[in-house]
Formats: C-alpha cells, sequence, structure tokens
C-alpha cells in the first residue's frame, strides 16, 4: 500500500528534515507517527500526499511508483487518499456543509446522496448545527471536526493524520480515535501522527518514532 525506500528531503541544501527513511506500510495497517515539534512527521505525510517530491529514494502508492510521477497524473491517486492537517484547510467562502462534501462532489456523487452523508457525519462529529455556517465562525476545535470529516467522509483507502486531535479536549479526543479505528476496521490503512503521548498509550498500535529526521 505504501512504500518508501532511502527517502531523504531537505528545503535547504546540505539541510536534511527527513534521512534515508525505508517503510512499508500493509494494507489496511494503523501506525502512530511520533516525534518531537520539527522532528519532520508533517514533511513526511505531505510527501505521501504527493504534495511534495523527495530529494532522494522512491515512494510507491498503491503498487505504483509516484516519485516523478507527471503532475497531471496525482489528482486520481489523492482521491484515494483522506488527509487531515494542523491548519485545517477549510475554503473560506465554502459552508462547512459544502466543505465537509467537496470530496463527494469531486468524485460525481449526487446532491441528495452529499447532503444525506455530509448530515449524518457532521451530527456524529457533533456540529450538526454548523452545516450552513462558514469557517469563520467556529471555533478551532470546531474546524478540527469538520476538517476530519472532510477528510473521512468518502471513506478513503489512506488516512493521513496530522495532529488530528491537537485541538480537541481528550475526551473527544478519544472518541474520534474510535471513528479512525471503525475506518482501519472497513479497510482504511491509517498513518496518524501525534505527540500526545497518552493518546498513543491508550491503543495497542504500532509506533513509529521519528528523531532528527531518521525513523526507529
Amino acid at each position: 500500500m505504501i512504500k518508501l525506500e532511502h527517502v531523504s528531503m531537505s528545503y535547504i541544501p546540505g539541510e536534511e528534515i527527513l534521512h534515508d527513511i525505508s517503510l512499508e506500510l500493509k494494507k489496511g495497517s494503523f501506525h502512530f507517527l511520533t516525534g518531537k515539534s520539527g522532528s519532520g512527521k508533517s514533511t513526511l505525510l505531505s510527501l505521501l500526499w504527493m504534495q511534495r517530491r523527495a530529494a532522494e529514494g522512491r515512494i510507491y502508492m498503491f503498487g505504483q511508483d509516484v516519485s516523478n510521477l507527471p503532475r497531471e497524473n496525482l489528482p486520481h491517486l489523492r482521491r484515494k487518499v483522506g488527509i487531515v492537517l494542523q491548519d485545517y484547510r477549510l475554503l473560506e467562502h465554502l459552508t462547512i456543509g459544502e466543505n465537509v462534501g467537496l470530496p463527494l462532489k469531486v468524485i460525481g456523487e449526487s446532491p441528495k446522496d452529499i447532503e444525506a452523508k455530509v448530515r449524518e457525519l457532521m451530527a456524529w462529529m457533533e456540529i450538526p448545527e454548523y452545516y450552513d455556517a462558514y469557517p469563520r465562525t467556529l471555533s478551532g476545535g470546531q474546524k478540527q471536526r469538520a476538517a476530519i470529516a472532510r477528510a473521512v467522509v468518502t471513506n478513503p483507502d489512506i488516512l493521513l493524520a496530522d495532529e488530528p486531535t491537537g485541538n480537541l479536549d481528550s475526551e473527544l479526543a478519544i472518541k474520534f480515535m474510535y471513528l479512525f479505528e471503525q475506518l482501519n476496521k472497513m479497510g482504511t490503512t491509517i498513518l496518524f501522527a501525534t505527540h500526545d503521548q497518552h493518546l498513543v498509550s491508550s491503543f495497542d498500535y504500532p509506533v513509529l518514532r521519528l528523531k532528527n529526521g531518521k525513523l526507529s
């Protein structure tokens, strides 16, 4: 499902963010990715989302080498990947319902089916009253819930989560973990980046640790 071979990444020549990373994540697996701020977690996720290209090494997604894939071929693959980012990336000119339903609209689902799925998911996320609201009216935690809903609304093959519970209280963080677990049981491969050691210790999943750009 996901395979990295000797991947390195740097933004400034001579200053590597990631160094010689090799890993393989099997289909249907669930892994935590931990490490201090600046250790390279977000950079690694951006490579897997095909937002950036590695400086060295090969990256395989869905059995395909995406290391130097033409940009026009990436959208089709990205549709199989859900991502939750630290800065939400909600579109300010769309309502929360429209933001959450956007991935379904892209793949061509009917407006009726989109609304039904989005309303059901937003109710589970405890933000149903914000269906017609705009992002600027929501708190940070509410925006995070909307961002998570958007990432999982299509039941993606892969879910990349970058500190998805960072703006949530511990009780809600655990509840969302159960949502991620249900997705995983349905076959979604999950890589969950977090610095919350209490959350990591509460669930029995393998842990990948980044330190100084190296994986252990």
